[in-house]
């Protein structure tokens, strides 16, 4: 019997087989709680949704072949996967976190460190050699993204993996791999133990429902995580679990077209004078590291303006970009992150941890790239951001096309 043809990322996405006995080219929805026996001593497969679900597993199986995983598990959202995680851990457990995290992420370790459930200790892990000097026989769980959200921060994710490894085999390194997708990352080859994902953004990328996704390699990882899903009840739901299968199928498009209009977007933010955060420019200062990782450089980038009020301003004038949390969806988003996302980290963190409350982080769609350009221009010349005075003016001196 040949082996099993594998096909590029991009087919698997979209090249499913489920198994329906009618031959759907569609996987059947089964929106059922319970499934009848056909006897006591007979069992099926399922009996209860919380357990599993076929909709659910068709999703699972599909995610880890395109994660490159074991085992994926579907769950409620993004914050659930971490909830399931952190649960692996026993009552003052220590554990290592980034200083630029999400703010939920920072908001749940924030609140289990003080309930006395772990011990978080929070560093920059783009500094490769102090986090490497942290890790110890203590330590037994680490968390990490990359690049970071949202000061687009790059983490060396292998060079801490294998270090972690070699000193505590038994360690288990999380990786929150939602900026960058299966499509541009592929993590658990990097070494690390434990790979999740707010579906919620990417993987589902129209903002229709709440998802997260668990990945991992290793058999005994897998069943305790399972357990801890079956046990909560937060596996996700039949129809979320649909959704979530159509939503991935397109992807690779989706990505392509938003980094494709991020990377224009970049340049021109750059070419006026911003300080541009997106690993996309040669000018990010691990740009090289983070080529070396990811096969792209998706959507999401962050810049300066130095006024707080100033941002204000820019954010509430465009019309296109619509003021919200999140990203990952077909349209595109602006927001201020210490006042929306990040507001949960109080100021005295932020400021300890650098970040700029002038900070304006845009999330990028599939719409026309010129149109975007032009709902920036105009909103960054009614705000005076910029000191042109119209947007031909503004375009010629970055090299753009003015927009008739």
């Amino acid at each position: 019997m040949s082996p099993k043809k594998s096909y590029s990322l991009e087919t698997e996405l979209v090249f499913t087989k489920s198994g329906d006995q009618y031959n759907a080219s569609v996987a059947p929805l089964y929106q059922s709680a319970t499934f009848k026996q056909d006897s006591l001593s007979q069992m099926g497969e399922y009996d209860y949704t919380r357990s599993g679900n076929p909709t659910r597993t068709h999703l699972q199986n599909h995610l880890a072949k395109i994660m490159k995983a074991q085992s994926a598990f579907a769950v409620s959202s993004g914050m659930g996967c971490l909830d399931v995680i952190t649960r692996l851990l026993k009552p003052g457990d220590e554990v290592i976190a980034g200083d630029d995290l999400y703010g939920g992420t920072h908001r749940l370790l924030t609140y289990l460190n003080k309930k006395g459930d772990l011990i978080a200790h929070h560093y920059d892990t783009t500094n490769t050699e102090l986090i490497k000097s942290k890790i110890t026989d203590k330590i037994k769980m680490i968390f990490l993204e990359s690049p970071t959200n949202p000061l687009i921060k790059v983490v060396d994710v292998k060079s801490i993996t294998e270090h972690a490894h070699k000193v505590n085999p038994d360690i288990v390194v999380v990786f929150d791999n939602t900026m960058m997708s299966p499509i541009l990352m592929t993590p658990l080859e990097l070494g690390v133990d434990i790979q999740y994902e707010s579906a919620t953004k990417y993987l589902n990328g129209h903002h229709d429902i709440m998802a997260g996704v668990i990945a991992t390699r290793s058999t005994k990882l897998a069943e305790q995580l399972y357990y801890i899903i079956n046990s909560t009840g937060c596996g996700l739901s039949p129809f979320d679990s649909w959704l979530l299968s159509r939503g991935l199928r397109t992807l690779a498009i989706r990505v392509e077209r938003q980094q494709e209009n991020c990377v224009r977007i970049a340049k021109f933010l750059h070419q006026i004078g911003f300080k541009v955060r997106y690993p996309g420019l040669k000018s990010h200062p691990q740009y090289e590291l983070h080529s070396s990782m990811c096969r792209g450089y998706g959507a999401v980038l962050s810049f300066e303006t130095g006024n707080i009020k100033l941002s204000e301003k820019i954010v509430e004038s465009t019309d296109i970009f619509g003021i919200a949390v999140s990203f990952g969806c077909v349209n595109s988003l602006i927001s201020m992150p210490c006042k929306m996302s990040h507001a949960s980290i109080d100021k005295k963190t932020r400021e300890e941890r650098e970040f700029p409350e002038d900070l304006i982080r845009l999330c990028i769609g599939i719409e026309n790239v010129d149109d975007l350009i032009d709902d920036l221009t105009k909103a960054l010349l009614k705000s005076g951001a910029v000191k042109i005075n119209d947007r031909d003016e503004l375009y010629n001196a970055v090299g753009l096309q003015p927009k008739l």
